[in-house]
């Protein structure tokens, strides 16, 4: 077994509200769209905040996709989601909403109504995933993996758990339905907990730190960060110096052209046009409002 070497900390850049209910963190950074994080596209991670009582669920509005997948993981409160394609639903703690935007469709997230009437906390993750050229019209879908739904693999010496999202470890598969090889591994360390991943050779791997505080190779992390690895070896591994909440992502790289604008990712420009017509158009769908 081969460690792979840590080649860069990126710290988070600050805060930022995507609409009214998610105060987040961009994890990727500068590095968000391009090819040393493909298979996937972005990172968001909205630490845990407090919302008082409201009638109006905050969160975000109807809007369009095209192109890739979502992939949102409720860590506090509850999320509510529609989209065009008919789908709808409620996630909370340890529920993931993975969606298909494929060839395009509307959605918006908001706070679920109960949640919001009560007021509470709300932290959650929202990761984009790109979609092959030969699948970036495929027709939108949507998977609800429930917290009971996603399997948790054995860690060394009990401290810490490693949810399977998508991919496998070891021999625990998870649920969700992926359009090329990657792995999203869910994984909660107690302080003092050592870390040691076996990691495929051919994928690029990346951690974040969502919270909590990390030793790498003798280099301390702490606060929501980014960690990358160079492209040799199979083995990842760190020491939780306190409590510690990670996504760790691996992922075979699609090396294709990336073309990104707003809400749309496709791998051309003219593709690119195109999509902002087809949304001009409709053809994107509708979701009616709620009396």
């Amino acid at each position: 077994m081969t460690p792979r070497r840590l080649t860069a900390i990126h710290k988070s850049p600050p805060a930022h509200w995507v609409g009214d209910g998610f105060h987040v963190q961009p994890l990727f950074g500068p590095l968000a769209f391009g090819q040393d994080v493909s298979p996937f596209l972005m990172l968001d991670y909205a630490a845990p905040h407090e919302f008082p009582p409201r009638r109006k669920p905050p969160g975000v509005g109807v809007h369009p996709h095209r192109g890739f997948e979502t992939v949102t993981i409720v860590y506090d409160g509850e999320v509510e989601h529609r989209d065009s394609a008919g789908n709808s639903g409620t996630i909370g703690p340890g529920d993931v909403q993975w969606m298909t935007a494929g060839a395009g469709v509307l959605h918006e997230e908001f706070h679920s109504r109960e949640h919001a009437a009560r007021g509470g906390t709300v932290s959650m993750a929202q990761l984009w995933v790109n979609l092959p050229a030969r699948d970036k019209r495929v027709a939108p879908a949507y998977q609800t993996l429930f917290a009971g739904e996603i399997p948790v693999a054995a860690l060394a010496a009990g401290r810490g758990s490693l949810r399977v999202v998508a991919g496998s470890y070891g021999d625990v598969a998870g649920p969700a339905h992926t359009f090329s090889p990657l792995n999203v591994w869910d994984v909660t360390l107690d302080a003092g907990a050592d870390l040691e991943l076996a990691v495929p050779s051919d994928h690029r791997v990346m951690v974040a730190l969502l919270s909590g505080s990390a030793a790498v190779a003798g280099t301390m992390v702490s606060g929501a960060s980014l960690l990358t690895f160079e492209t040799a070896g199979d083995v990842v591994a760190l020491r939780a110096e306190s409590a510690s909440k990670l996504l760790v992502l691996t992922g075979v790289p699609l090396n294709e052209p990336i073309a990104h604008y707003g809400p749309f990712v496709m791998n051309t420009e003219a593709e690119i046009h195109e999509s902002i017509e087809a949304f001009r158009r409709g053809e994107m769908g509708k979701i009616e409002a709620i009396a």
